[in-house]
């Protein structure tokens, strides 16, 4: 066993990374001990350069470190792990091989298989790097040991990949209902591939997104699991310092860069290979308060938002509030801004599909359920229970839904709005304007019902409907919990992305 000691030294080739004295396996060791503290301050990503020789079948790595107490209010430690083979740590992770973050202490490689988290393939010899992410560190420092360890002999053939299909059956041009914001066991989540896609069916979903935390590697951990009842598109939540943003439907075996921050400029490189993967570029939970959640890239390079995120929060208020500002901007022709929602389920009591968007698509595949997230004709769930139908409609026969635009004769002529809803008992219905809540009315008791009113495109900018549960007793006295809502209705001239 060898012992070294590291502290930071040198520049790597991701901003905000550097490099540790590293180790290697000289002397035929099978095993190797790396010690170091990283102080307050240091950087995002600090790599531990790892010599592995020829001849090995599996690397395995384990990982410690001290969580001294803290002050109140101060940051305790929390570091992150993964590993790059061979060919680098360069931005873009062609070396890339796998990253758990803070879900586990251990992990292996071989060419047969790995962890979840981490791709399979041979361990082949060169420059390999530990990848260490100090995500808080504690005023003491963070004191770590990372062991590495090698196994010799033949190495078998690395499966090839098998991905979920494009399309399923479905039921033509009809609603179809998702939840693209999911974590299983290859993150942080506790929740096999096999246990996320009985609760989708369970849950009334038609279709998902694999959404794990900086590694795409459960993108081939779905054979099996999918059907003609059920649609699973490949993704990644993009965990960076300075918020999350979730690749929907991206090409299977696409993997998307996380190391960087707003101040860094590279928020649009990475948004735009999400596009050319096929893929939509969704900011998760823009107004979370854990540490490094916030959104700070702005939404210029943005698809869609997830605006509600889990069980209703006053979060989810503040993103809903600041999202609904953002509409007036298609009322001058400008680009608008789709929402969304995810559950963004970890574990039990965390539970799949809520909330669930629910979207206009042609078919159940992957191109048209994007189509339809891309152009805003979706609305929000809190379960399968609720439904909505929304539209607007002019006095000459001109008619509109969700995401849509309303052409009328003149600024001044008739509209009318209407939401019909189900399986929302108790909830109040609010149409809501470029100028705030305009009507509000009340559900028959047995949560099913139809809501009507009349404006003019003069009056109403855009018109989108809330239905909400009661709000007395809720915290800063806002209004009561989402059951669902939609995506807006646009009177006059406007273009969606």
């Amino acid at each position: 066993m060898l012992d070294r000691r590291g502290f930071v030294a040198g520049a790597a080739g991701v901003a905000g990374a550097f490099t540790v004295p590293g180790v290697s396996f000289a002397g035929g060791r099978t095993e190797v001990v790396l010690r170091g503290t990283l102080p307050p301050g240091s950087p995002d990503y600090v790599y531990v350069p790892v010599e592995v020789p020829r001849g090995v079948r599996e690397l395995r790595v384990s990982y410690a470190y001290d969580r001294p107490a803290v002050p109140a209010g101060t940051q305790g430690n929390a570091l992150d792990i993964g590993v790059f083979d061979a060919r680098g740590t360069e931005p873009g992770g062609r070396g890339f091989r796998g990253w758990s973050g803070g879900a586990r202490s251990e992990f292996f490689l071989r060419a047969d298989a790995a962890t979840p988290g981490y791709i399979p393939g041979p361990v082949r010899p060169g420059t390999w790097h530990i990848a260490l992410g100090p995500y808080t560190v504690a005023p003491q420092g963070l004191a770590y040991t990372v062991t590495v360890g090698v196994a010799y002999g033949p190495t078998a053939p690395t499966p090839r990949p098998v991905y979920p299909p494009e399309r399923a059956r479905g039921r033509g041009r009809a609603w179809y209902r998702g939840d693209c914001h999911l974590h299983s066991v290859y993150s942080d989540g506790r929740r096999t591939p096999a246990e996320i896609a009985a609760a989708a069916r369970a849950a009334g979903l038609d279709f998902i997104n694999t959404s794990e935390h900086n590694t795409h590697a459960a993108h081939a951990a779905w054979e099996g699991l999918w059907g003609d009842d059920l649609l699973i598109l490949t993704g990644e939540e993009v965990t960076t310092r300075n918020g999350h943003v979730v690749a929907v439907g991206t090409d299977p075996g696409t993997f998307v860069d996380w190391r960087y921050r707003a101040r860094d400029n590279r928020f649009g490189h990475y948004a735009r290979a999400i596009r050319r993967a096929g893929g939509l570029v969704v900011p998760a939970h823009p107004h979370a308060a854990c540490v490094g959640c916030a959104w700070k890239y702005g939404f210029a390079e943005a698809d869609a938002v997830e605006v509600w995120n889990g069980p209703y929060t006053p979060e989810d208020e503040v993103a809903l509030a600041d999202w609904d500002s953002t509409l007036t901007r298609a009322g001058r022709g400008l680009r608008w801004l789709p929402a969304m929602g995810g559950s963004d389920a970890h574990r039990e009591p965390q539970r799949v599909g809520e909330p669930q968007t629910v979207v206009l698509a042609d078919e159940l595949s992957r191109e048209a359920i994007l189509a339809g997230l891309r152009a805003g004709r979706s609305y929000v769930a809190e379960s399968a229970a609720v439904s909505l139908a929304f539209s607007a409609s002019g006095g000459r026969g001109e008619h509109a839904g969700i995401g849509e635009r309303l052409r009328v004769a003149s600024p001044d002529a008739p509209v009318t709005v209407r939401l019909e809803v189900a399986g929302a008992p108790g909830c109040v219905v609010r149409f809501v304007t470029d100028q705030g809540v305009l009507h509000t009315a009340a559900l028959p008791a047995s949560g099913a019902g139809a809501v009507e009113w009349s404006t003019t495109a003069a009056y109403a900018a855009y018109v989108r409907a809330e239905v909400r549960h009661p709000g007395a007793g809720q915290p800063g006295g806002l209004p009561g919990a989402l059951a669902a809502f939609t995506n807006p209705v646009f009177l006059g001239e406007t273009r969606s992305g």
